[in-house]
């Protein structure tokens, strides 16, 4: 299965280039630079999407306005008519637009979009894209994805993610499905495996095998390119698995029975390192912090499941949630946000999971979720949507959560589906 592309990463790659003031390269507004746009009452800036002209335009405008929209960042409003010549600036003012993204496909297959600045009558940001065959393609559609992410950085400052796609258990698969919920399959080769974990770079899968017969569960370290690169078996049981941050080792949890973290060098020579050690428990689910220097893992050692905090090196453990709540305590599979501020959990609520997230600073709790049963959270680059599995559809399906509206919406349907890991922004994917 050739999700991602060499091809595709080069492509993606000059989009870095053509896009002004260094859109991929950083997440605040560059010195000197004047955006120079409001927002309305509600925190949305208003934007208006022009019909698109050439090939497949109706398609591109489509995933334009839902990638803008499911950024939660902005209203969107679409014409009817195509902005041919001068932009009529006060026109779209009256619409309530602070800025427009004019598009077209050229006969030569090239995505051309300009970003209007409304107030200031004046274009913010250009880009010309070839888009790749066939149309409406993963590969095709990723282009249209960098667009909306560059045009959301040009008008707000803020990094977009409708590059970036959610890995998931499906009926014992890992499967692939992008942002906004289209183009879900499956990963070959994958089948009898769970609980996947994304590589920084965005190439390569973790994953843990099921055992089969006497066969062990092992975890494999997974080119979406060119397939397995690498089997990792530390006892009878290894599972769980996440990339360091800067991808150089795989943490999982291994054990004969009770297991512990273990630390495994994936580009050197040095020895697999115990993190935990903690006897006679089970400890599992990791989760790195940005840095590298804490890791967040489920304990069962006094009894019941509890996030746990300790040093990458395994010293200085102490619990995230300081303060009883619920009837029932039971907290688990952690993960931390990419700002590294907060770690989200699912815990127990009168029998029934709800996800919730802790603030590092001051250990604050907040409860996310209370509509069905919520559980497994991943954080998105942006540290503000969140995917998880709930129930409130009536079958477990993957929902997304913006963490600051609490807007929701579904992303998988008639499946059933755990495990959910947010990939980096692909876009910014470069492999050797």
């Amino acid at each position: 299965m050739n999700v991602l592309t060499r091809k595709l990463a080069r492509l993606l790659g000059a989009v870095a280039l053509m896009a002004p003031c260094s859109v991929w390269g950083q997440d605040t507004v560059p010195t000197g630079v004047r955006l120079g746009l409001t927002f309305s009452s509600n925190g949305k800036a208003g934007i208006t999407i022009p019909a698109v002209p050439g090939a497949n335009g109706d398609s591109v405008r489509r995933i334009l306005a839902r990638d803008l929209d499911f950024s939660d960042r902005f209203n969107v409003i679409e014409l009817d008519s195509a902005a041919t010549g001068a932009l009529n600036y006060e026109l779209h003012a009256r619409l309530g637009a602070v800025a427009v993204l004019q598009a077209s496909v050229t006969p030569t297959g090239t995505l051309h979009a300009a970003v209007h600045d409304v107030g200031a009558k004046r274009v913010i940001a250009v880009m010309d894209i070839a888009l790749p065959a066939p149309a409406l393609s993963s590969e095709w559609r990723a282009v249209v994805h960098a667009v909306a992410d560059s045009s959301e950085w040009a008008i707000t400052g803020q990094r977009g993610i409708a590059g970036t796609r959610i890995a998931y258990m499906r009926q014992n698969q890992i499967w692939l499905v992008d942002f906004d919920g289209a183009v879900a399959r499956p990963v070959s080769g994958t089948e009898n495996a769970m609980s996947p974990a994304w590589h920084p770079s965005g190439s390569k899968l973790a994953y843990n095998l099921l055992p089969v017969g006497r066969d062990r569960s092992r975890v494999v370290v997974r080119d979406l390119e060119t397939g397995p690169v690498r089997t990792i078996s530390v006892s009878d049981l290894n599972q769980s698995p996440v990339f360091s941050p800067d991808g150089r080792e795989l943490l999982l949890s291994a054990g004969p029975e009770s297991t512990d973290l273990y630390a495994v060098d994936l580009v050197g020579s040095q020895p697999t390192r115990r993190v935990t050690s903690r006897r006679g428990s089970s400890n599992m689910s990791p989760t790195v912090s940005p840095d590298g220097r804490r890791i967040a893992f489920t304990s069962d050692l006094i009894g019941h499941p509890e996030v746990y905090i300790v040093d990458a090196d395994g010293s200085g453990a102490e619990p995230l949630v300081t303060t009883g709540f619920g009837d029932r305590p039971y907290r688990a599979n952690p993960d931390w946000s990419p700002d590294g501020r907060r770690i989200a959990f699912q815990s127990r609520i009168n029998d029934v999971f709800q996800v919730f997230a802790s603030t590092l600073r001051d250990r604050s709790i907040q409860q996310l979720t209370s509509d069905g049963e919520n559980e497994s959270p991943s954080w998105a680059p942006d540290g503000r949507h969140i995917v998880l599995v709930s129930s409130r559809s009536g079958a477990r399906e993957l929902w997304v959560l913006d963490t600051e509206t609490f807007r929701t919406r579904q992303l998988t349907r008639g499946t059933r589906v755990g495990n959910p890991a947010w990939s980096p922004r692909l876009m910014l994917t470069t492999t050797p």
